[in-house]
């Protein structure tokens, strides 16, 4: 387990591995941000614990987004920003996922989740186990591609937003 100085005294990260030893791939504490990658399996558990343990309280999901990392191995990152509205402390988890596997919804944890996890859907092509309705946020219906990933053929793309385009 990979463990950086200044994680070692966070409380957050004292009280997950605690609780879920075998939980926390690593944690990575730069420029006074805390950040662990979790297994996927066990996300929801950690989610649960982040949100209603009195001494941590994460109550606020305040982002959910993806990063591409083509040509790694697993090749996309999940990422949860969440705070604590009580502490006022900051923790980001990340979850890593190769393409085609589904990460487990925390819809169930923050209702605001629904929304985040529908556009990570949209822009990365990553779905979400559990999710109450996943579908397409930004893009039309109709739309191929996954326009954060970065394999999309941005030339290819349709240019409806050009003058003189086609059906103007």
């Amino acid at each position: 387990m990979d463990h950086v100085k200044g994680a070692e005294e966070n409380r957050t990260v004292s009280k997950l591995r605690e609780r879920f030893p075998e939980a926390t791939l690593s944690t990575r504490s730069f420029r006074n941000e805390t950040t662990l990658l979790v297994r996927p399996g066990d996300l929801i558990r950690i989610c649960r614990h982040l949100k209603e343990d009195a001494g941590l309280l994460y109550d606020f999901l305040s982002d959910l987004t993806a990063v591409d990392r083509i040509g790694d191995h697993p090749r996309f990152e999940v990422v949860y920003h969440l705070y604590s509205l009580q502490y006022k402390w900051r923790i980001r988890l990340k979850v890593q996922v190769e393409e085609g596997e589904a990460v487990p919804s925390v819809t169930s944890v923050w209702g605001a989740a629904n929304w985040h996890e529908r556009e990570v859907f949209d822009m990365f092509g990553i779905s979400f186990e559990g999710h109450p309705d996943l579908r397409r946020i930004l893009m039309p219906e109709e739309w191929e591609g996954c326009p954060l990933r970065k394999d999309y053929p941005v030339q290819a793309s349709p240019k409806w937003w050009e003058e003189g385009a086609a059906g103007d």
